[in-house]
């Protein structure tokens, strides 16, 4: 039976929020299509209603297509919601009590798990030594933003890594001595500890950890993910969980690429990704497809590890992409002649230039490739994003002022006037998609929206600091690049991102005032994924209050 959804406020705009309206009303079939959307007295309303459709009261709530995270990592924020939370802590000494009751509190787990350390939190030091007394377990502890692991002695012997060679493009910190000191940055993070950490976990756990992943994610009004760094582990459990049940979400995944010793090294993990995208595509499997592969051009500017064009301010540092011109264009090229989409993490303007030049001279137009973070954009190379068709992938949540406090101090202030230019890739043409970055940031996105289109705090509200407000993205840009935008990035437009006919109903209902100022405050009352409801909030309190 056919669906009315009426007294509520249908969001529509175009794909960078231009000419956006709120219609009155929405016609579902029974296969979970939207048929129509815009006033109860149109036509195909009234035919519907009178052959007995079903009519569903949104109560005067505002309607959006549901969220789609353009940019995060599925198994690790699954895991990462079983991790001790380390975000709030200002220092050393908060870090410690934070992992003393976490390992009191879980005396059975093999390991301490943390995340959410920034570098600035231990003066950019972290040696195992200052957390070695803490608990005789290997403890691992995530940077927020996932380029570098901090271990203790006993993971570091785990790990194996003393008498291990730095891998290409990172690197095993180590004392005057040699040994390992309990820093791994960049591919050492990548390369050893996140494949060391998934293997050890039991593929029970890896699945429980996705589906919690996929509830919590439809709780917060999504329905779609991209998965930037997936990996032969993260992709097993994946698979093993949707043969055990259909799951309300869809997912756009790139296949991670290390740098390694010989091109032809690298370009076999490619040949992979082409492999896995002539299995799962949006003809075999629309709702879990390989589109692409993720390639990660640089560190963070907190690290000092951002590719940058001048030295940083506070140190002299120099820093070099971790991919130059001439490695990154084969593994492009080869990439694209395939038909995959590239995701080019790059942060530093030196880095983002490559990205782009790497796109420019080894890619074909209309791919939809991508540049994910842009942190700190040249004015000529925003401008080159959307004349070469390059999707700007953002997480505004990484722009938020409470964690950018070193920022001026690495970076002079001139340049952190170039940071997050959202306002300027828009300007040049180029497709936003907006995205969190899960778990090195939280994934609600509304906090995400509020820090797009405000440039203030959502970890700390209270704070007045906005970073670059000239750069500040409307409302209805905002909700457009995080719902159209992420889809159109990962060609999922054609079934979803817009309360459109013809596209799934994919939808999230949201109390909320549609101001700026008060995002903070929505509310998702229902997440609905192909016509069917898969979250109420209502449903849950009630459950929750009865248990």
């Amino acid at each position: 039976m056919a669906t009315v959804l009426h007294n509520g406020r249908f969001f529509q705009s175009g794909i960078q929020g231009e000419k956006h309206s709120f219609a009155e009303g929405m016609l579902v079939d029974e296969a979970g299509k939207i048929v129509h959307v815009g006033s109860l007295a149109d036509e195909e309303i009234q035919q519907a209603e009178a052959n007995g459709a079903t009519r569903r009261d949104i109560g005067g709530r505002v309607v959006l297509p549901g969220f789609i995270d353009g940019h995060m990592h599925l198994l690790m924020f699954g895991q990462s919601l079983q991790k001790a939370g380390l975000e709030q802590c200002r220092n050393l000494e908060d870090i410690r009590k934070t992992l003393k009751e976490f390992a009191v509190a879980h005396p059975s787990a093999s390991r301490i798990l943390a995340k959410g350390w920034m570098h600035f939190m231990t003066d950019g030091k972290a040696l195992a030594s200052m957390i070695d007394d803490i608990d005789p377990r290997p403890i691992f502890i995530d940077s927020k933003d996932l380029h570098s692991t901090w271990c203790n002695t006993a993971a570091l012997e785990e790990l194996g890594v003393q008498d291990m060679p730095d891998p290409e493009g990172g690197q095993i910190h180590r004392d005057e001595n040699g040994g390992a000191s309990g820093l791994l940055s960049e591919s050492a993070a990548v390369t050893i500890v996140w494949p060391h950490i998934a293997k050890v976990a039991p593929m029970e756990e890896k699945v429980a950890a996705i589906k919690r992943a996929v509830q919590e994610y439809n709780a917060a009004g999504y329905t779609g993910l991209v998965e930037m760094a997936m990996d032969e582990n993260g992709w097993e459990a994946l698979q093993t969980l949707r043969q055990q049940e259909a799951l309300p979400m869809r997912f756009a995944v790139h296949w991670l690429i290390t740098p390694r010793k010989t091109v032809a090294e690298t370009l076999t993990q490619v040949d992979r990704a082409i492999e896995l995208n002539g299995q799962y595509n949006a003809e075999t499997t629309p709702d879990c497809r390989v589109v692409g592969i993720k390639v990660i051009g640089d560190g963070i500017i907190d690290g000092c590890t951002a590719g940058l064009t001048e030295p940083y301010t506070s140190n002299g540092v120099s820093c070099e992409p971790i991919w130059s011109l001439e490695e990154l264009g084969p593994v492009v090229k080869k990439a694209d002649v395939a038909g995959l989409q590239c995701a080019l993490h790059a942060i530093g303007d030196k880095t983002i230039r490559t990205a782009i030049d790497a796109l420019e001279q080894n890619a074909t137009p209309g791919r939809r490739h991508r540049i994910e973070h842009l942190e700190l954009a040249s004015p000529d190379d925003a401008a080159r994003l959307g004349r070469l068709g390059i999707t700007a992938s953002i997480q505004p949540v990484h722009a938020d002022p409470a964690i950018l406090r070193a920022w001026p101090t690495l970076l002079g202030q001139s340049r952190c006037e170039r940071a997050f230019a959202y306002a300027d890739f828009a300007r040049g043409g180029a497709v936003l998609a907006l995205g969190s970055d899960a778990p090195t940031a939280p994934h609600a996105p509304f906090a995400n929206l509020y820090t797009a289109t405000t440039r203030r705090s959502a970890r700390e509200p209270e704070l007045e600091d906005r970073v670059n407000a000239h750069f500040a993205l409307g409302l209805a840009a905002a909700v457009a690049a995080a719902t159209e935008g992420s889809a159109h990035s990962c060609f999922a437009d054609r079934w979803a991102g817009k309360l459109e006919a013809g596209r799934s109903a994919d939808f999230v209902v949201v109390d909320m005032e549609w101001e700026t100022d008060t995002l903070l405050q929505a509310k998702v009352a229902q997440t609905w994924f192909m016509g069917r409801k898969v979250f109420d909030a209502d449903a849950t309190a009630s459950a929750s209050a009865s248990s």
